[in-house]
């Protein structure tokens, strides 16, 4: 069976190709500010060793940078060169800055070889739609979604009669994509195996590729593609993607069908060159890759927190009682009323959050502060997510995990109700990101999480194997993900 997640193969992959990575900084041309410390040491020899360890131990080198310079300035050498982290009261100097002198996309196109691998894009047209068409329809959507639910798992999913091992990461990847594809594109795209196994296969092939092609000079990459299997195999996913939306496209144009699905709605919303039908089939696989493998990173990891600490199963499977229809789903108020799952998703999220640094830019030239201090040209910037997470000035006893610990907050202090929601992006809380970039999609996948999560609770009991505990996130860069390999035992409840 092939492997429907990125997570090996990105993190188990050419280790001298990751090694490779530690010597290439982000920009030739990077000045550092004198006056602000670097994570390990400021000489060349220890940027150089901190580089490569950042590679598997970068969540250690933030945290200490976080709490030795209280949350200021510092730099941490990276695989991308030296990473500036900024204090969070900058963030409102920040979030509005113009795109032509502080990048929002750049860091990602530069780390995943975006010119090879086409990963990345500039285009606006799905974060309008998301915002606008998307998050405004959210309870139209959710319902063919938890349709697609059910028939996601009686597809794909073991029988489970009996106990029965089963590897999360491939199999909640494999139907978060069916659940993603039915938003995309109702059940013509989610019932699209072709469709599927491109949407799945292009992520990993991107990633994959990435790494690959960082190994050759960049005046040999443009030649060196060419002889990369998974960068030559993209072509065949875009085509993939065609496949399955083109026709799509042409059928509604000619019934004048009207559908309430990402893909209609960029039709509806795109200009001038966005309105090509090979555009949007690209944009749709691009979007793919953000809401497959994001989405389901979340709900595998908070398997392994509840197989953890069974306590939680209980007090879960009531609150979604109370929520659930005759129909057995989840109506819009419904969604609204599950704190305790919503906090135990962000409690999950705040211990394994999918990226340590967030906020990422890459300052094209010298930019001012409000208060003088200059950011110089060149310098990728970012706020440490995860160690701001673990401070206990923010979070009391942080290293516990307390599940209902948001729950909490809301109950007990006034105005804390949507900054303790799972979907919420403050500067104590930026696993989305923050300000207008923060991720549109959000709401949809906390909405699919918790509908995911209320099926497989309703309908399974799961455990660890005996004598087997939670797997450990994996550290890759930036990236802290499920671990791949882990495997839990589930059986069917008879309800």
């Amino acid at each position: 069976m092939r492997c429907y997640s990125v997570f090996p193969r990105l993190l188990f992959g050419n280790k001298c190709g990751q090694l490779n990575l530690g010597c290439q900084p982000v920009s030739k041309h990077q000045r550092l500010v004198p006056s602000i410390p670097i994570v390990g040491g400021s000489d060349k020899e220890s940027i150089k060793k901190n580089r490569l360890r950042f590679i598997h131990d970068g969540k250690s080198m933030l945290e200490e940078g976080y709490k030795k310079w209280c949350g200021n300035f510092f730099y941490v050498p990276s695989v991308l060169g030296e990473r500036l982290m900024i204090p969070v009261k900058y963030l409102e100097d920040l979030k509005t800055a113009p795109i032509d002198k502080v990048d929002f996309v750049a860091t990602f196109i530069e780390m995943f070889e975006g010119k090879y691998t086409t990963m990345g894009s500039r285009s606006t047209l799905h974060p309008r739609v998301v915002k606008a068409q998307l998050n405004h329809n959210l309870a139209a959507v959710m319902s063919p979604v938890q349709d697609e639910i059910k028939d996601a798992f009686e597809a794909s999913f073991p029988l489970c009669d009996d106990w029965t091992e089963v590897n999360v990461v491939e199999q909640m990847t494999q139907i978060v994509a069916r659940v993603s594809s039915c938003m995309f594109g109702g059940t013509t795209l989610s019932q699209n195996q072709e469709w599927i196994n491109a949407s799945i296969a292009f992520a990993i092939d991107g990633f994959h590729g990435a790494q690959k092609i960082k190994k050759f000079p960049e005046m040999l990459k443009p030649i060196a593609k060419y002889f990369i299997p998974e960068i030559r195999a993209i072509d065949n996913h875009y085509k993939a993607a065609e496949k399955a939306a083109i026709p799509l496209l042409q059928q509604r144009e000619r019934t004048g069908e009207k559908a309430q699905d990402l893909l209609y709605w960029m039709a509806e919303q795109a200009k001038g060159s966005e309105q090509e039908k090979k555009f949007l089939a690209g944009i749709l696989l691009k979007v793919s890759f953000a809401a497959i493998h994001t989405s389901a990173a979340a709900p595998t990891q908070l398997i392994y927190d509840l197989c953890s600490m069974p306590e939680y199963f209980q007090p879960l499977r009531d609150e979604i009682r109370t929520v659930s229809g005759e129909d057995g789903k989840i109506s819009k108020m419904g969604f609204l009323q599950m704190p305790k799952m919503d906090s135990i998703m962000k409690e999950s999220q705040r211990f394994n959050p999918l990226l340590l640094i967030t906020f990422e830019r890459v300052v094209t030239e010298d930019y001012k502060l409000s208060d003088g201090f200059v950011i110089p040209a060149n310098t990728t910037i970012g706020v440490p997510t995860q160690a701001i997470s673990m401070d206990p000035k923010l979070y009391p006893n942080p290293t516990k995990f307390d599940a209902f610990r948001f729950e909490k907050l809301r109950n007990e202090k006034s105005g804390q109700e949507g900054k303790a929601q799972y979907v919420a992006s403050n500067p104590e809380s930026m696993a989305f990101g923050y300000g207008r970039h923060a991720c549109p999609g959000r709401f949809f996948a906390a909405n699919e999480i918790k509908a995911i999560m209320a099926y497989l609770l309703q309908n399974y009991d799961m455990k660890f194997k005996d004598g087997e505990g939670r797997p450990e996130s994996l550290l890759f860069e930036t990236q802290f993900l499920p671990n791949p390999t882990g495997v839990v035992l589930f059986k069917r409840r008879k309800n």
